[in-house]
């Protein structure tokens, strides 16, 4: 294991390559392996794209990679796509997407399967992206899978989240909705070449001013066609303009609890016994038994396992 580590720290893209395999697949090495990596994270830029499929993401990452590689980073991508119904992997769109940056070695890209989880990122995303950081990678690029108005995990691992919307194309209403108007530090109005742009960016503009954020930040929305590069350029200054005024202890303090709260969820459900699960469902819909008081007695089980002066 400490070769691997070795290996990694070093920028050694098949070691990369391997030590993502392993967390992906939440295997028994990935927890010592992360555990000797964590001393040497905490450097990189995290940059979050979320928003509705289809709003042009994976082009604005290309082209927000090709910008970082411009500037001389060595540049992380984690492109999360959706899940096969077929082999539980990734659809790798993403990655094909992203076919420029293959044959730069200064670019890491790892797509990866949803697997059912919530809010637009695998459950093991935030592991990769401690990995990629850890192993020398300066801009980290997130893009979650684009499921919608449910895609607010991103806020709590990234340093900068992106909402990237498109006039005209049916996500007018839900991106004024609270969640995403509330994780956006930057707001990317794509295809912005489409009809009916001013007047969706001025009413994106009155909802956003609704939104209180303690910070005082007044995210900005910038106009881009990514396909043409059209304002990438403006997108990539306003994100490093929020990075430098965004960074203090209280936010990374509340995404580092929400991560821990996670984490533990991840950990208790996947150390618990699936077939006990399955008899207390069983009961449950029997109705020989409630919920309540099965999840009351499982809590009381982990209160006496670690009550003081208990060995």
């Amino acid at each position: 294991m400490m070769s691997l580590v070795h290996r990694i720290l070093a920028g050694d893209p098949r070691a990369l390559a391997q030590a993502a395999t392993l967390i992906e697949n939440r295997s028994d090495e990935s927890t010592a392996l992360l555990q000797g990596l964590f001393a040497y994270s905490g450097r990189a830029l995290l940059i979050g794209f979320t928003g509705a499929p289809g709003v042009g993401k994976s082009t604005l990452v290309t082209q927000a990679a090709r910008l970082a590689r411009k500037d001389g980073h060595s540049v992380g991508i984690i492109a999360v796509d959706p899940t096969s119904p077929y082999s539980g992997g990734a659809l790798l769109g993403d990655r094909i997407r992203m076919m420029e940056h293959q044959v730069d070695s200064g670019v890491f890209i790892r797509s990866m399967a949803s697997r059912g989880s919530l809010g637009g990122l695998a459950a093991a995303a935030a592991d990769v992206a401690l990995l990629l950081d850890a192993a020398g990678r300066e801009i980290i690029l997130i893009e979650t899978v684009g499921t919608g108005q449910g895609e607010t995990a991103i806020s709590y691992l990234a340093d900068v989240t992106v909402v990237v919307i498109t006039p005209g194309f049916g996500d007018d209403v839900q991106a004024l909705k609270a969640g995403m108007l509330e994780i956006a530090d930057v707001f990317a109005l794509n295809k912005a070449d489409r009809p009916g742009t001013d007047s969706f960016e001025r009413e994106l503009k009155a909802g956003s001013s609704r939104v209180h954020r303690q910070d005082g930040w007044a995210p900005p929305v910038i106009r881009t066609i990514a396909t043409e590069g059209f304002g990438v350029e403006d997108l990539w200054s306003h994100i490093h303009a929020f990075h430098e005024v965004g960074r203090n202890t209280t936010r990374r303090v509340n995404a580092w609890a929400s991560r821990l709260a996670e984490m533990l969820r991840e950990r208790v459900l996947r150390d618990f016994p699936r077939c006990e699960l399955y008899r207390a469902a069983q009961e449950i819909v029997e109705h020989r038994r409630d919920p309540y008081t099965v999840v009351e007695e499982w809590l009381e089980r982990v209160r006496a396992c670690h009550c003081p002066g208990q060995s």
